[in-house]
């Protein structure tokens, strides 16, 4: 029999509880959902009021991933969902996830969870700049730690405050609040960042997608930020060999990390360390939300 829970008055029918998605660490569909719930107070606000993609992977990682940016069939009623509209489809509308039941219906489908910098009120209009660094072997998280700690001071020299994740895969996120501006121009900026970055760092960064130019070097992803692209949401669990989440970190823990021989391990956290790091550090991306945080794009 299939199990119906009710959550905050919504009734749900979870599947397949026992069905181990990671078979690395055994990790089934039950112990993701109760992630998420657990979880649920942290990663709703980086949710709510965005349009959500999802990657979905109801095999695990090894079986088959599509990527989704409709409701998908089945969506109950009281999930809500807002006009996205794109040039293929002018009436298209997508899932956004404003309250616990919303992130339950949605975990049982097994996915990522992946947000635009922009909110549904205002689309194309960010309140948050984003930079994704991805490392070319044998480049890892040690290098994307190093170009982090640039990018923060030559963030901060224009008034902008970044915080950081990891991507919950290979690399690094930094996240940066910004009073709403046309993603248009925010990308633009990114752009120039990340060029100068290059210019600064030329044995560290590259700027630009080509594979050729990346191994060794930590590529400063800045298209992310255009209206259409999407970044992995703070604390989704990844569709990767173990449940690896996209976590909040500390500056300290960059900084140490960035040392010479550190262990790329110490980024990698699994779904079993977030609970007790929210406990040890709170929010670590609280500031986002708070009053007076935003900076202007230059």
């Amino acid at each position: 029999m299939t199990p119906i829970t009710e959550v905050e008055g919504r009734r749900l029918t979870l599947s397949n509880l026992g069905k181990v998605l990671h078979p690395a660490t055994g990790t089934t569909k039950g112990e993701l959902l109760h992630y998420y719930a657990t979880v649920g107070a942290a990663i709703l606000p980086h949710l709510r009021d965005r349009p959500v993609s999802f990657l979905r992977y109801p095999d695990g990682p090894d079986g088959q991933l599509f990527f989704t940016k409709n409701p998908p069939p089945g969506t109950p009623s009281w999930v809500r969902t807002t006009p996205v509209p794109r040039s293929e489809d002018p009436r298209a509308r997508q899932v956004v996830i404003e309250d616990l039941p919303s992130l339950m219906w949605a975990a049982n489908l097994v996915v990522e969870f992946h947000t635009p910098q922009w909110r549904a009120a205002s689309p194309a209009v960010a309140d948050r700049l984003v930079f994704d660094l991805d490392p070319g072997p044998p480049a890892t998280v040690v290098e994307c730690c190093r170009v982090a700690l640039h990018l923060r001071e030559r963030l901060a020299a224009d008034g902008l405050d970044a915080f950081a994740k990891t991507s919950g895969a290979k690399g690094l996120h930094l996240l940066v609040p910004v009073v709403p501006t046309p993603s248009e121009r925010v990308s633009a900026y990114a752009r120039l960042l990340a060029v100068e970055a290059e210019a600064a760092l030329p044995k560290l960064v590259v700027h630009r997608m080509a594979r050729a130019l990346r191994p060794g070097k930590v590529f400063v992803d800045h298209s992310q930020n255009a209206a259409a692209k999407t970044t992995a949401t703070p604390y989704t669990l990844r569709a990767r060999a173990r449940p690896a989440a996209s976590a909040p970190v500390t500056w300290d823990e960059v900084e140490e990390c960035a040392r010479p021989g550190s262990d790329p391990g110490v980024m990698v956290f699994l779904m079993d360390d977030i609970a007790p790091r929210l406990e040890r550090y709170g929010e670590l991306l609280a500031p986002l939300f708070a009053a007076g945080r935003a900076g202007e794009v230059p």
